[in-house]
């Protein structure tokens, strides 16, 4: 992995069959493009359909720094991309979110927290992280992604073929 460090806001090039990897000492963040579709989010009460353009992406966060950590955001990606798996919520009080190693967000833009229940908010906009990423924005822009909030020095970054 490489060490690069960056002024809040950079913009970091990745095509479309590339997945960007920030990894921390707790945690990784995998980016792709999510490119344009349609993809469904299922809750407890309802089914939506959320449509996303060419420069959107798909956020996961895993909870953990091995190999087996990115290779499952890896595969979280390609599940929910490639196959059209639908992105789960779970309700708040559910057995299952403490249990969850790896979630995901889809839209033009996601903000990492580490105050938030995995897995519960089907809003797509906000997604459960570690520390280290809490407060970082993910944002989808032509040709890449644009991270604010964040100092990329304290992070070992990668870019991989998805």
């Amino acid at each position: 992995m490489s060490r690069r460090s960056t002024d809040p806001g950079e913009t970091i090039e990745i095509g479309f069959d590339e997945i960007l990897y920030l990894c921390g000492k707790e945690g990784v963040v995998g980016i792709v493009k999510a490119g344009v579709g349609q993809w469904f989010i299922e809750t407890e009460e309802e089914e939506v359909v959320l449509s996303t353009e060419e420069d959107d992406l798909f956020v996961a966060s895993g909870f953990g720094t091995d190999e087996r950590m990115i290779n499952g955001i890896r595969c979280m990606l390609y599940l929910v991309r490639e196959i059209g798996s639908p992105l789960i919520v779970l309700p708040k009080d559910h057995p299952a979110s403490g249990r969850l190693r790896i979630v995901v967000s889809a839209g033009e833009k996601t903000t990492i927290s580490c105050d938030i229940v995995p897995g519960t908010h089907p809003e797509q906009d906000v997604l459960c992280g570690g520390d280290e990423f809490d407060g970082m924005q993910v944002i989808g822009v032509a040709g890449g992604v644009r991270l604010q909030n964040i100092d990329l020095s304290k992070i070992d970054m990668r870019i991989s073929r998805m």
